[in-house]
C-alpha cells in the first residue's frame, strides 16, 4: 500500500488538540487493514517527521437505522502517533 491509502485523514477534535499542544501526539483516521508499521512509515514519509510510538484501536461501527430499514456504519480505524521531541505536524500552514 503507497503512504497516501494508509494515513486517510488527520482528526480534529478537542482532545486531539490538547493531546497535540501538550504531549506531540497527533490522531489520524488509517485504513483498517494498516499495521503499526505501515503507519509509522507512511506518517514519516508524507509529513517529514519522526515518529516514536503508534497506538492504534479499531472503532466499531454503529447500528443506525432509516425508516424501517436497519444498517450498520462501517468499522475504521484510528491511529495516535506519537512525534520525537523536536517535531511537529502542522495542518493549517499556507504555501
Amino acid at each position: 500500500m503507497r503512504a497516501e491509502e494508509i494515513v486517510v485523514k488527520p482528526l480534529f477534535t478537542e482532545k486531539g488538540t490538547r493531546l497535540k499542544d501538550t504531549e506531540r501526539k497527533v490522531i489520524f483516521e488509517v485504513a483498517l487493514c494498516a499495521n503499526k508499521a505501515q503507519i509509522r512509515g507512511a506518517v514519516e514519509t508524507l509529513f517529514n517527521v519522526k515518529v516514536d510510538a503508534v497506538r492504534t484501536q479499531v472503532v466499531r461501527g454503529k447500528p443506525k437505522r432509516l425508516g424501517r430499514f436497519l444498517g450498520k456504519r462501517p468499522n475504521w480505524k484510528k491511529a495516535v502517533v506519537t512525534l520525537r521531541e523536536g517535531h511537529d505536524i502542522d495542518f493549517f500552514t499556507m504555501t
